[in-house]
């Protein structure tokens, strides 16, 4: 990925240099015809217009030693980000990056090779290498590719590549504002806007044909309060796969002010106490809780291997009969939506846990053959140079019945956790741990003094089986998932929901 970066320099001058970054940046000569004007390409650009009877000769050559799947995946993404720090434009970048990556499945067993250049020597060659895995297995042959349909769940309605920059800097400064004018505390504000379009063809062994592109649009505001004594740095996101009309529906204003409200909110934090405890966990991005201690021992790559705390467990109770689980790449627009996972499979929702049953694994080809269960459009990889994996996209806990209101005011004492800042898991034992970055001590039924240093901590099926009340305020945060040393956009959510009894490690001596 070429990249171009300034700093500290003014607004006007960052504008001029913005736009001839595009020109100066090292290219292949395949993709400089891109960098005339710094306008984001559309999915036609070279390389994906690739002749399918090239694509059908590449798939070929990786199945002739064997294996029973092969396929090509190829992409052009083109990204721009600007960071705005202390009122100042402190760096930006504009980025392409193009390849492609060829498999070969054989059994349980793959065969990977990219090349950062799409020509049919290079992509034969990377077909070559992938095709060792399958040495003197059965040869499968391939059918000829062709064209297929996919339903389309992101619209757009102002393209990317139409925006000038000068609309993104006015963007941030109108965040950048709110932030400030906020409160006379607010002593500092960083905001990050950063858009890609990926356009992307799949091709395999099976006769499908696909082509595509997704705009992604991700907006953060940090900011910093600062009254003398203590200080608390809070962060919020917005994101969609959408056009520049993201800003539409969340105005800068509104992403820098609530970023900024739990900057003044949290400044007298008092440390948390530590034990065992009822926490009520507000709507939204809580819902990372799920998708870590849950999701993540969901994905049916490590339940092929035969370790997970949910392995050999579909159709046993594994939760209070009150939760119901969702994995759907279909809601519209948002981060983690997909038409298709970068494997070809459409998008769908699945329920993973219905009623407190688990119902079934997110797959993707290879995991679904080894368990033999449909693929279920969670097969996706970061780029080109990585294989397809297990990955979620849109996961949440569905809608309840109990008003949030009723279930902080039956709540006689414990924790309301407003905002999480991350945590991880271990997908095999499902033991987790969370940060805290905003909570509140609860007091016959009300939420009081607000505290810092909370962790909570636990596993997959006992924060499950503790989850008593969930509201029907079902609400979504954006985030970025880490799997096997790979990134995908991922949305999470729930509504308000309390768990009986969480260990709880905090701060206080």
């Amino acid at each position: 990925m070429e990249k171009y970066r300034v700093r500290e320099i003014p607004r006007r001058k960052f504008l001029e240099m913005s736009m001839k970054g595009g020109l100066i940046v090292a290219a292949t000569p395949a993709l400089m015809s891109h960098l005339v004007s710094c306008s984001t390409p559309a999915v036609s650009g070279p390389g994906l217009d690739m002749d399918k009877a090239l694509l059908d000769k590449v798939i070929a050559r990786a199945l002739v030693q064997g294996g029973d799947f092969a396929d090509v995946y190829l992409e052009n993404r083109v990204s721009r980000q600007i960071i705005m720090e202390e009122s100042l434009f402190r760096s930006g970048l504009y980025g392409i990056a193009q390849g492609a990556g060829v498999r070969v499945v054989s059994g349980d067993k793959t065969g990977f090779a990219y090349t950062d250049e799409i020509t049919e020597e290079n992509l034969l060659r990377a077909a070559e290498v992938a095709s060792y895995v399958a040495r003197n297995s059965s040869i499968t042959n391939p059918v000829n590719i062709a064209g297929a349909e996919r339903d389309s769940f992101v619209t757009v309605r102002r393209p990317l590549q139409d925006v000038a920059d000068t609309k993104r800097i006015e963007i941030m400064e109108r965040a950048n504002q709110a932030a400030m004018d906020y409160d006379p505390r607010i002593k500092m504000a960083k905001i990050d806007y950063y858009d890609q379009v990926r356009g992307r063809v799949i091709a395999n062994s099976e006769g499908l044909y696909l082509k595509d592109e997704l705009p992604l649009m991700f907006f953060i505001v940090e900011t910093m309060s600062d009254d003398g004594t203590n200080r608390h740095m809070s962060r919020e996101r917005i994101s969609q796969h959408s056009g520049f009309e993201m800003f539409e529906k969340y105005t800068p204003e509104y992403v820098a002010q609530r970023a900024a409200r739990e900057s003044i909110d949290m400044l007298h934090a008092e440390d948390a106490p530590a034990g065992m405890m009822d926490v009520v966990m507000e709507n939204g991005w809580g819902g990372v809780l799920i998708h870590e201690a849950v999701g993540h021992p969901l994905e049916a790559d490590n339940i092929a291997k035969g370790i997970g705390a949910f392995t050999g467990k579909v159709g046993q109770k594994v939760a209070t009969e009150n939760f119901t689980m969702v994995d759907d790449g279909t809601i519209p627009n948002m981060r983690g939506t997909i038409n298709f996972d970068d494997e070809g499979t459409p998008a769908q929702r699945n329920v993973l846990i219905e009623k407190g049953v688990l119902k079934g694994y997110m797959t993707d080809i290879l995991s679904s053959k080894q368990l033999d269960m449909a693929r279920t459009g969670n097969g996706r990889r970061e780029s080109f140079r990585n294989i397809p994996i297990p990955r979620m996209t849109n996961t949440f806990i569905e809608n309840g019945t109990d008003k949030p209101e009723d279930i902080l005011a039956s709540t006689k004492s414990g924790l309301y956790v407003q905002s999480l800042s991350g945590g991880s898991v271990n997908p095999v034992t499902g033991v987790f741990n969370f940060t805290c970055r905003e909570a509140y001590m609860i007091e016959n039924g009300r939420k009081t003094t607000p505290v810092k240093g909370a962790t909570l901590i636990g596993s997959c099926m006992g924060v499950i089986s503790s989850i008593d009340a969930v509201g029907d305020d079902l609400d979504f945060g954006p985030g970025i998932c880490g799997k096997g040393g790979q990134s995908a956009e991922v949305n999470a959510g729930q509504p308000t929901v309390r768990i009986r009894g969480i260990n709880v490690g905090g701060s206080r001596a």
